[in-house]
């Protein structure tokens, strides 16, 4: 899903439950979707303690015609928190795809 795209690799990435994950994939469909540029969309999961935010910052159109937006992301897990970066491209069926 789109979680994977920026947060796979990360430490704070492999500690995200399921729902933790879902939480995510909420946010940043709401915020790719619905968000203005620099407008923060914040998620939490009270369960696990796990939180995080996505805001968009850039709307383009790429060579394909794709309409396209540059995100930046956060996740905290406890006292760690990391960072990612990322490009989404709305795909033919109306999904979002981090490229």
């Amino acid at each position: 899903g789109m979680a994977a795209g920026a947060f796979a690799g990360g430490a704070v990435g492999r500690r995200m439950d399921e729902v933790d994950r879902q939480q995510l994939i909420n946010a940043q469909a709401q915020s790719l979707e619905f968000g203005k540029v620099g407008e923060t969309t914040e998620w939490s999961n009270p369960d696990s303690g796990t939180s995080g935010s996505v805001s968009p910052v850039r709307t383009f159109q790429n060579a394909e015609g794709q309409y396209c937006r540059e995100f930046q992301q956060q996740i905290t897990i406890g006292v760690q928190t990391e960072d990612g970066f990322g490009t989404a491209c709305r795909q033919a069926d109306g999904s979002w795809r981090i490229i």
